[in-house]
């Protein structure tokens, strides 16, 4: 048989795998190593997981110890591709602890027609409004920001991200500000990396004085941070409607902001 596997090592109760599935619907099965062993002997095994038709897939580890995950297409047609990832239980603490109401829920990120006056004028040179800003620490690119971006664009959305936009040679405050000034949405990804560095917290005070004076939505990101983390740097941010990488993937951020900026302006 056929099967696509991941060692995951040693993983802490209560931890949350998420596999990523592009392609079709597959078998999913979580199991610890002597369950592995007889799965792939073709023996009667325990598996936490089954058929999954849609992605991500979140398991949770019910005990401490060596865990895998194994990914096959029996009984099934296509082909797959899959990505693995876990979440460790102790790094983010209680999940209730981070304000997720869906973001179409909160009217003020949906706005109307009479509100166009709120709308950032573009102060780009080429007359340019970016749907979405996103302010970041450079050690979160890989992991976090550049997916996002990347999702973001393919969606459609006009996004300023240094990457996309910056170039040899530019001022970066004047680079910066022109995206801050005409962007709709602000996108920041808090992480430890964040906290306490010069051109992201510049980036955030420009942000949050927009979403403050209603020009702009604001949706902070939690990367491998607590709720006392994010407290400890600003308590007005942890308040604030937020999305999370420990129960949301980069993706399903993504698809959100996509949707509520796409959003057709009410009559």
């Amino acid at each position: 048989m056929n099967f696509t596997h991941y060692n995951l090592g040693h993983v802490e109760r209560g931890s949350v795998v998420a596999v990523t599935l592009s392609g079709n619907a597959a078998n999913v099965r979580l199991m610890d190593g002597s369950n592995f062993n007889n799965y792939k002997s073709g023996r009667h095994h325990r598996y936490i997981g089954g058929l999954a038709k849609r992605s991500p897939v979140r398991l949770t580890v019910p005990h401490s110890g060596i865990w895998h995950v194994a990914v096959d297409m029996q009984g099934l047609r296509g082909s797959v591709r899959t990505g693995v990832r876990v979440i460790p239980s102790k790094v983010f603490g209680p999940l209730p602890a981070i304000n997720e109401a869906p973001l179409r829920s909160v009217p003020t990120l949906v706005r109307n027609e009479d509100d166009d006056d709120l709308a950032p004028a573009p102060t780009s040179p080429d007359g340019r409004v970016f749907d979405v800003f996103i302010s970041h620490a450079s050690e979160d690119k890989d992991e976090v920001v550049r997916p996002l971006a990347t999702a973001l664009r393919d969606a459609g959305l006009s996004v300023w991200y240094d990457e996309f936009e910056l170039r040899i040679g530019d001022s970066l405050r004047r680079k910066i500000d022109r995206g801050l000034g005409s962007s709709r949405f602000g996108v920041v990804v808090l992480s430890q990396a964040f906290f306490g560095k010069g051109w992201p917290e510049y980036e955030l005070d420009g942000l949050v004085t927009r979403a403050v004076s209603g020009e702009q939505i604001l949706l902070p990101i939690w990367h491998n941070v607590s709720k006392r983390e994010v407290i400890g740097y600003s308590a007005s941010l942890a308040d604030r409607l937020a999305r999370s990488t420990a129960t949301h993937t980069v993706e399903e951020i993504a698809a959100e902001i996509a949707d509520v900026v796409r959003l057709p302006k009410a009559a």
